[in-house]
């Protein structure tokens, strides 16, 4: 009999979060993908080790066998368990756990039967010849120096490039050149969201599957059916698949023959798992790199403040190589030029100026497209009472339910719960119930009032009467959510069906819209005051992607413009943005947070937990602390970290469940993981206390990315 340490799902929180003991009459290598009973159910589960008869923790009659073996999947290797192990150590998560979510849905649910009936179809991996490879574009300058820095050097590497600089094409090339050395290597390609895969797997299909088949490019993400997921990950397992395009979930995916890993718009927030593990993607891939001996590929126009700080020289610290493509790509391409528009100079609730309506009006005029960005969808943030103090809260969460006009709908973007519009004040009775501010559907609205009078020229593109009214047409969450909707949309506007698109951060970032000149942002200055201290990054990098959909064809590059209604014109970010100068306000930010013991110059931690009331919530973190300033002496790391006191969160109830959350701060990331793994015993410790009951989870979030 052969005894095995078997990893199966299990929460960091539940009282089994280590590998369990099965027996087994067949030794098998760690990495093996089982089947086996765990309480009443039989779940899947990862042979993690070998074990011998005198380490086990119980009676060998207590230890259960093993149900079943997935035969034909090969086990995971090393690489991969080293890569979970470290995730869930350094994201204070149950090795189970991160190991388990790791795998496709459909692994977890199929027996071995099943699996082996899935195993016998074919896997498509014949190379189809009807498909040609395209013919290769000239490369810039700086596109041919940036490649050869990246051959001749170790990395990992920030590719710091202008939008429009050619980016993806560096991207396509160095895997060109990887799979064109190595006969057997893998190369895996993150996208931060799920609707730019469409149009980079349409890029690397037509540069790669003529050559190597159309099996040898897949994709992972979330937006993919379960049988559509174990089919990518199995290429992908098998080495079948050469290139993987995915999300932030394809950075744990088993790529046994990895050799690059390139994460296109490094800086997206969406590379944070925001549940259940708080990964971060883009830190994995470079952990998985160096773990794997796979060069490692940052790409972006706004990098993040902590890869820009990591990619100074290296004579100050600099770990990242910095790889620079200021110009965009075609003879006289320039970026666009930033005008700001002071709108309190302008009358009480004016939404578009005037000067923006006329530069909007000209554009469709000479036959080119217009874009007007608003990262807030829905009609209106809030219905108001004119006669009381009555807003459209929602009852279960502390926000407003946000007004959705083509529905007639008060929607909760938090927990969900909607309602048709009440026809009079649910408090006072009064009829007189109006919106309060404005949402892109809101906006699509006034826009079209507005250019009512404009009227649209002759095309020999696409047929329409000369003179019709102009076409707009909005992108956001709620226009795109039937399948298919989002690339119907997006093909109609790149085939020059609309004149002027309204949308939210969805249009802002990594489409190629070859007709857009100019690009209007009506009111970003919510961020500029923001009490969370990332604000200002996130805000500068959303109006520089914004703007680099403006001007993308080199022959109307010149004449490209990104507008910016603001009432504080002044403000130092928009003088940099003015000159598209991102290391000026980069050096700026660092300086601040230097000063201020921010990261990256500190490291941080949150603890998050969820009670029926606050009172419950913030009782429990506290307690904890004091709980860890009792043990200070005991306590690994204790000395170096700062506990704040518990607060509720920004939005402190969704769902009828009331958040608490508790700072940990420190100078050194070991002395922070160091408390974070002693401190996880005393909090499980304090669950068990008068101040944990009634408590509903908690959980830890390492380098948070909102404070």
């Amino acid at each position: 009999m052969h005894w095995l340490s078997v990893l199966v799902q299990t929460p960091a929180h539940s009282a089994v979060a280590g590998p369990l003991t099965y027996q087994s009459e067949l030794p098998l290598a760690a990495g093996s993908l089982v089947r086996v009973p765990f309480g009443t159910r039989e779940v899947l589960g990862v042979v993690w080790d070998a074990l011998d008869a005198a380490s086990l923790d119980r009676p060998e009659s207590e230890i259960r066998a093993i149900s079943a073996v997935l035969e034909g999947v090969a086990p995971l290797t090393v690489a991969w368990r080293q890569l979970v192990h470290f995730a869930a150590s350094y994201y204070q998560r149950s090795l189970g756990e991160v190991a388990l979510a790791a795998l496709p849905p459909q692994l977890r649910d199929l027996s071995a039967a099943q699996l082996a009936r899935r195993l016998k179809r074919p896997a498509g991996g014949a190379v189809d010849s009807t498909l040609t490879t395209p013919d290769l574009i000239a490369l810039s300058e700086e596109q041919v120096r940036a490649i050869a820095r990246f051959d001749a050097e170790a990395g990992p590497f920030l590719l710091f490039g202008a939008t429009g600089s050619g980016k993806t094409e560096v991207y396509l090339r160095c895997v060109q050149a990887l799979l064109e050395r190595d006969a057997t290597a893998q190369a895996l390609v993150m996208v931060p969201e799920i609707n730019l895969t469409p149009q980079l797997e349409a890029r690397f299909r037509a540069r790669f599957a003529g050559r190597y088949g159309e099996a040898a490019v897949v994709s992972l993400h979330s937006g993919m059916t379960n049988p559509q997921r174990l089919k990518s990950w199995l290429a992908a397992h098998s080495g079948v698949a050469r290139i993987v395009l995915g999300t932030r979930m394809a950075v744990l995916a088993s790529l046994p023959r990895l050799r690059l890993i390139v994460v296109d718009e490094e800086h997206d927030p969406s590379y944070k798992q925001q549940e259940g593990a708080r990964y971060s993607a883009r830190d994995l891939a470079v952990y998985r790199g160096r773990l794997e001996g796979a060069k490692v590929l940052l790409g972006s126009a706004t990098p993040s403040l902590e890869s820009w700080h990591h990619s100074r020289p290296a004579a100050e610290g600099g770990r990242y190589q910095r790889l620079e493509m200021p110009s965009r790509i075609g003879l006289g391409s320039v970026l666009p030029k930033v005008r700001l528009v002071d709108m309190s100079l302008q009358p009480k609730k004016t939404v578009f100026s005037p000067q923006l309506l006329q530069a909007i009006t000209e554009r469709v005029a000479r036959g080119e497209q217009a874009m007007v960005f608003l990262n807030r969808r829905g009609y209106a943030p809030v219905l108001a009472c004119s006669s009381c103090d009555w807003k459209s809260e929602c009852p279960h969460c502390s926000a407003y339910r946000v007004f959705h006009k083509i529905d007639r709908t008060l929607r909760c973007h938090h927990c969900g719960f909607t309602e048709r519009v009440p026809r009079a004040c649910p408090s006072c009775g009064n009829v007189d119930i109006a919106p309060l501010g404005r949402g892109t559907e809101r906006l699509e609205e006034h826009l079209a009032e507005m250019l009512a009078g404009v009227r649209r020229p002759n095309s020999v593109s696409v047929q329409w009467p000369e003179g019709a009214p102009l076409r707009i047409a909005r992108i956001d969450a709620d226009t795109t959510r039937l399948k298919g909707a989002l690339e119907s949309q997006l093909a109609q506007v790149h085939a020059g069906e609309v004149d002027v698109l309204v949308g939210t951060q969805m249009i802002a970032k990594g489409h190629d819209f070859r007709a857009i000149t100019l690009v209007a942002a009506v009111n970003p200055d919510g961020a500029l005051f923001s009490a969370d201290f990332r604000a200002p990054e996130r805000l500068f990098s959303l109006l520089m992607q914004a703007a680099g959909r403006a001007g993308r064809d080199a022959a109307q590059s010149a004449a490209s413009e990104m507008w910016i209604q603001t009432l504080h014109p002044q403000h130092p970010m928009f003088a940099a943005l003015r000159r598209h100068d991102y290391p000026a306000f980069a050096a700026g930010q660092l300086r601040e947070r230097e000063q201020a013991g921010l990261p990256p110059f500190s490291y941080a931690a949150l603890v998050r937990a969820e009670a029926r009331t606050q009172a419950v919530a913030q009782g429990f973190l506290n307690a904890a602390s004091a709980a860890a300033a009792a043990m200070e002496p005991a306590l690994a790391g204790y000395a170096q970290v700062t506990l704040f006191p518990a607060v509720p969160m920004t939005i402190q109830r969704i769902a009828n469940v009331e958040r608490a959350q508790m700072l940990i701060e420190s100078p050194s990331r070991a002395a922070l993981q160091r408390f974070l793994s002693a401190w996880h015993a005393v909090l499980q410790a304090t669950r068990q206390q008068p101040e944990g009951r009634g408590l509903i989870r908690w959980a830890v979030d390492v380098d948070p990315l909102a404070i």
